[in-house]
């Protein structure tokens, strides 16, 4: 077999199960959905997902996202249910359920326990006259025409109509609740994305006894050392009052020296060499936002002076610094 056939399968095999979500679209009852929703908007327990094999799995990411974004979530194998773990599920939760089959032995057995418990049960399963359908309060048809498998045998498909049904609540649950970017933060507070929406620039700069700062009038040599001494490769020019003036890095410090007539060197000062209204950065501001401010511009920049609210400048964020971070 030739890469061009490996090719067309994996397209042809992504069709398949592209069109099975847009057929699930279509299909899907509008009275179904709804009811699926305000059920899970007004439970004031949890919502617990159960599922089998390749369900199961799902049921777990579905689980995940839902309490990633707003809606307490948990997931809890029918298999345990029975020795022990039902002792979750108490009166307030909802129950979701998928099964492919809708006959799954496991899930079939548990359902006469969560009676008593007077729990709503959402089934997301791939046979309306199913068992399983028939034992639910609200029916979402995740069922599908073929497995994206060679065979017909591999749960494919069916798992990735039964995610997406899933994402689709969770996403319209987190929309009507008013989730916001900062809710969303404190759910996420590690890795690469925990960090982007967590991490301010005041977590990274260099303040304080680090903050490196000349005075507007200070002889080049002096702002040479300031810059050699902070190790930041840029130093803050500030006035009496501590507020920014204008910045120096060692780029602006070269270039003004290869440019300037050397017997004029005895004459330069600070306000030769900076940058005067430079950008700035505040403590407050997310340490993400503060790198897009250095690289979506037509000439890059690698430092910020950060001024507070009160215009005093109390730092320097470089971008390496937040490259570092691991943003």
């Amino acid at each position: 077999m030739n890469n061009d056939n490996y090719f067309a399968q994996v397209k042809e095999l992504l069709r398949i199960e592209a069109d099975a979500i847009e057929r699930t679209a279509s299909r899907i009852e509008r009275e179904a959905v709804e009811r699926a929703v305000e059920l899970l908007m007004n439970c004031p327990g949890k919502v617990v997902l159960v599922g089998v094999g390749r369900s199961g799995n799902i049921a777990q990411k579905i689980a995940a996202t839902m309490t990633s974004t707003g809606t307490p979530a948990i997931f809890l194998h029918p298999s345990d249910a029975m020795h022990g773990g039902m002792g979750v599920v108490t009166q307030g939760d909802v129950v979701i359920a998928l099964s492919n089959s809708g006959e799954t032995d496991e899930i079939i057995g548990m359902l006469p326990f969560l009676n008593p418990r007077q729990v709503p049960l959402l089934a997301i399963v791939g046979n309306v006259d199913s068992t399983l359908a028939r034992k639910a309060d609200v029916v979402l048809d995740a069922s599908v025409e073929e497995e994206a498998c060679p065979l017909n045998l591999a749960p494919t498909t069916s798992t990735t109509v039964a995610l997406a049904i899933g994402d689709a609540i969770a996403m319209t649950l987190m929309r009507s609740k008013g989730l916001t970017a900062d809710d969303f933060a404190m759910n996420h507070p590690g890795g690469r994305l925990g960090k982007r929406l967590t991490l301010r620039v005041a977590d990274l700069m260099h303040g304080g006894a680090e903050n490196p700062t000349v005075n507007p009038e200070a002889p080049w040599l002096e702002v040479v050392a300031a810059i050699s001494r902070g190790g930041l490769g840029a130093v803050n020019v500030v006035d009496e009052k501590k507020r920014l003036v204008g910045v120096i890095t060692d780029g602006d410090l070269r270039r003004t020296i290869q440019k300037i007539n050397h017997a004029e060197l005895e004459h330069l000062t600070s306000v030769g060499l900076m940058t005067r209204e430079p950008v700035v950065a505040s403590p407050e501001l997310l340490a993400y936002d503060a790198l897009q401010l250095m690289e979506d511009r037509p000439s890059q920049i690698s430092v910020l002076p950060v001024v507070n609210g009160e215009g005093i400048c109390v730092g320097l964020i470089r971008l390496h610094d937040i490259v570092r971070s691991g943003i």
